[in-house]
């Protein structure tokens, strides 16, 4: 049995020695077709990468593919955050894993890293952890950051949201007077996460101002110092728990309104007169009920009088037949 093979094994063997050299250039061949397409699909980004010293792998391109990561944006990040020498440590600055985190967790990656830039190129501390915080939080960090380097201007009250376009505030003497004011504020990066916005700090201002006007004795006293308003407003610290920071309060208009507290004191003096005629009309109601009653009480003796006097007669006529009545002679 073993000789009846001998003959046929060379050639079984070159026939293995085929398969085996096919077998391996189907297999290179496909892992020059992969080594293609991942070039085709990622090498551009991985090569403008290269080009930039940022450190980014194929793994971590594919893994972002997986992941269902824009590789792109997150490569564009990094690439900007190198080139502008912000968070350039390996392992606290802005890594490949910590823009995809953020990325995952539905931030805004170019609006952050616009930030940080921003912030470096203002003196502004703001690194990565806090700006994706801000960013994550709904806030716009890219906006915080240019209103800290340029203050931003707040109309009170905001006319787009307030029914009237004035405030309007009394003095003690009762004149009415309608402000309007600026506010120029500042954004607190500190405070901007849990922060109050806008709104509050338009209220506060507001409140302060109708509370500045409303202690005056004068109108007058307002309209010859209108900056006393504002520093009164500013020494309350109206900017306290709120994300920004107030540099100044200016009184843009200011007029003179109704006299509120002439109209008050005329509506009191009707309302007086009112009731000074009820009260004279009750009392002359009064006086006709108890002359009727006078004169039904005068009536009603009246009758008394006249049955007394029926019954006269009727006594001496009993009299006089009892014989009990004496005739009285003159001496």
């Amino acid at each position: 049995m073993i000789k009846s093979f001998a003959p046929s094994s060379p050639l079984l063997a070159a026939g293995f020695a085929d398969f085996a050299f096919w077998a391996f250039l189907v297999l290179l061949t496909f892992i020059f077709i992969g080594i293609f397409f991942i070039f085709m699909i990622w090498g551009k980004i991985w090569f403008q990468a290269y080009m930039s010293k940022s450190r980014v792998t194929f793994q971590s391109l594919i893994g972002m593919s997986l992941r269902q990561v824009d590789a792109r944006l997150i490569v564009q990040g990094k690439i900007m955050a190198m080139q502008a020498g912000v968070g350039t440590d390996p392992r606290t600055g802005i890594t490949t894993n910590r823009l995809e985190a953020h990325y995952l967790a539905g931030g805004n990656v170019p609006g952050v890293i616009n930030a940080i830039i921003a912030a470096q190129r203002a003196d502004i501390d703001l690194n990565f952890d806090r700006a994706a915080a801000i960013d994550l939080a709904g806030r716009d960090v890219l906006e915080a950051v240019r209103t800290s380097v340029y203050p931003k201007v707040i109309d009170c009250p905001n006319p787009n949201k307030s029914k009237r376009p004035y405030l309007s505030a009394i003095a003690k003497n009762g004149v009415e007077l309608r402000v309007r004011a600026r506010v120029t504020v500042r954004t607190n990066i500190s405070q901007l996460i849990g922060g109050a916005t806008e709104e509050t700090i338009i209220a506060r201002v507001g409140e302060g101002i109708i509370t500045a006007i409303g202690s005056s004795d004068s109108h007058l006293t307002v309209l010859e110092n209108p900056d006393r308003i504002s520093k009164a407003v500013l020494s309350r610290g109206l900017d306290a728990h709120t994300a920004f920071a107030i540099v100044s309060i200016d009184i843009a208009d200011i007029d003179v309104g109704e006299n509120i507290g002439a109209r008050l004191q005329a509506d009191q003096a009707e309302a007086d007169t009112r009731v000074a005629q009820a009260k004279a009309e009750e009392r002359r109601a009064n006086a006709i009920a108890q002359e009727q009653e006078m004169k039904a009480e005068v009536s009603k003796n009246r009758a008394i009088l006249v049955q007394a006097e029926a019954q006269v007669p009727e006594a001496l006529a009993h009299a006089f037949r009892a014989g009990t009545v004496r005739t009285i002679k003159n001496n």
